[in-house]
């Protein structure tokens, strides 16, 4: 089974707000997943939300240094708030025959959720990677792990090494 995994929104400008452990602690983990993904073949997506960008705000858009982004990487830029809608991700995920999708990043109630329910629609396995996901409201991560299919990492090192 293919996976994807998708890193969105690690941008600056999205997590300024947040508390640097907080965002440190969901960086180990999605550096540590994207690791063994790639090591294994499977494709690693970061997307990056771009609306409000201009010349003079670039640098805030870019993904923030704690997140390793290897050249192998895909990059998706998106304007709304699933990572589905107006882009080719869904066709980028067909074309690799990606089944499972491992979703991380901010935030849990906007732009990972709406991209976990258009994985829905569109026929794919979506799962939050535990730890993985950030928000500027931290019980709506619990929420979000107790209604939604949630994998950790030592379950990941399994099915890839199965």
């Amino acid at each position: 089974m293919k996976v994807g995994f998708l890193i969105i929104d690690m941008q600056t400008i999205h997590l300024e707000n947040l508390d640097n452990k907080i965002i440190n602690r969901a960086c180990e983990y999605i550096n540590y997943v994207s690791d063994v993904l790639r090591r294994n073949g499977h494709v690693v997506v970061h997307v990056q939300d771009i609306e409000g960008m201009d010349e003079s705000n670039k640098d805030l858009f870019r993904t923030i240094p704690e997140i390793r982004v290897d050249a192998k990487d895909l990059i998706l830029t998106k304007e709304h708030s699933s990572a589905f809608w107006k882009t080719d991700l869904e066709r980028t995920l067909s074309d690799q025959n990606v089944e499972l999708i491992i979703i991380s990043g901010f935030a849990a109630e906007q732009c990972v959720l709406f991209t976990y329910n258009g994985a829905v629609e569109r026929g794919f396995k979506p799962v939050m990677l535990q730890n993985g996901i950030l928000s500027n409201s931290p019980d709506v991560i619990t929420t979000t792990y107790r209604d939604r299919n949630v994998i950790s990492y030592p379950v990941v090192e399994y099915l890839i090494h199965k």
